[in-house]
């Protein structure tokens, strides 16, 4: 009898930050920070469209950085402030790679790395 094994990451996330959580060794373990990511600063535009196109690029550049964390995924949990992981976990949705990963969402005000672990090692084992 083989057992499944899957493969789950934690994700707080605002607009401009993110930091990512997952087993130490991918599918066993404890959960550690994986990664931190950081959107570079937004310049001023004096015209509305290209601010917006310049706000929306710098959200997709975000969740590609994200994801370069998180390879063969099957569960996520994603956290934070803001409608960003909401539009992460659409993003998810519509990749072809990720549009079978379980996505789970709550909103939390930002926290240590530690109570990030403490938080996704919780969310995760009370599924069980």
């Amino acid at each position: 009898m083989s057992v499944n094994i899957k493969k789950q990451f934690g994700v707080w996330m605002d607009s401009h930050n993110a930091v990512v959580v997952g087993k130490e060794n991918l599918d066993h373990g404890n959960f550690i920070v994986l990664g931190r990511v950081e959107t570079g600063r937004e310049e001023s535009n004096s015209n509305e469209k290209t601010g917006n196109n310049a706000k929306n690029n710098a959200l997709h550049k975000l969740f590609k950085d994200i994801t370069s964390f998180m390879q063969n995924v099957d569960e996520v949990h994603v956290t934070g402030t803001g409608t960003a992981q909401e539009q992460f976990i659409r993003y998810l949705s519509e990749t072809p790679q990720y549009k079978h990963t379980v996505a789970k969402e709550s909103t939390s005000n930002k926290m240590s790395e530690d109570k990030l672990i403490e938080y996704i090692t919780a969310k995760f084992n009370a599924e069980v």
